[in-house]
C-alpha cells in the first residue's frame, strides 16, 4: 500500500531513512541532468530544444522541494538513523547549488543577449523609418508624444 502523499513523512528506522536519502539523491541527480542539458542547449543556441524539458523540470523541482521539506522535518531522525546519508545529502546539495547557479547565469546571459538583439533591431528599424531633411534626421510631430515613430515592431516567436 502506497503512503498517503498528504501526510507528512515520518522516518522511524534506518531502512526508511536510507531509502529516503537514496530517493532524494536520485531526484537531485535527475534534476541536475535536466538543468545541465538546458544550459548546454541554451549555450549552443538551441533554445526550443533546451526548453523542451520544462514539464519534467517542474515536476523534478517540485519533488526536490518536497524532499527538502521532508528532510528538514526529519533532520533528527536522519542524523540518528543515517548520519552518512545526511552527509551525502549535504555534499550533493553543494554540487547541486553550483549546477543551479551555472544554469541561472546561462539563462540570464541568454536573456540579456536576446534583449540586446531586439533593442538593436528596433533601433535599426527606427533609423530606416526616420526621414532625413537636408542630410539630418527629422522626426515629424506625433500626437502620441515626443519623437514617437510610427509602426510596430513585429517579431516571430518561431525562431
Amino acid at each position: 500500500m502506497a503512503a498517503d502523499p498528504t501526510l507528512p513523512l515520518r522516518l522511524t528506522d534506518r531502512a526508511a531513512a536510507l531509502g529516503f536519502v537514496q530517493n532524494l539523491l536520485a531526484t537531485m541527480g535527475e534534476l541536475e541532468s535536466v538543468l545541465a542539458r538546458e544550459s548546454e542547449g541554451v549555450r549552443a543556441g538551441r533554445i526550443a530544444q533546451a526548453l523542451a524539458e520544462s514539464t519534467p523540470k517542474s515536476e523534478l523541482a517540485s519533488a526536490y522541494m518536497n524532499g527538502l521539506e521532508a528532510a528538514k522535518a526529519n533532520a533528527i531522525a536522519l542524523a540518528r538513523f543515517a548520519p552518512e546519508g545526511l552527509e551525502a545529502l549535504k555534499a550533493a546539495q553543494h554540487r547541486f547549488a553550483a549546477v543551479v547557479e551555472t544554469n541561472q547565469q546561462v539563462l540570464a546571459t541568454a536573456r540579456a543577449v536576446s534583449e540586446g538583439l531586439v533593442k538593436a533591431l528596433a533601433e535599426e528599424v527606427a533609423k530606416t523609418r526616420t526621414p532625413s531633411v537636408y542630410g539630418r534626421p527629422s522626426v515629424s510631430p506625433s500626437p502620441y508624444g515626443r519623437g514617437a515613430q510610427g509602426g510596430p515592431l513585429v517579431l516571430s516567436r518561431n525562431l
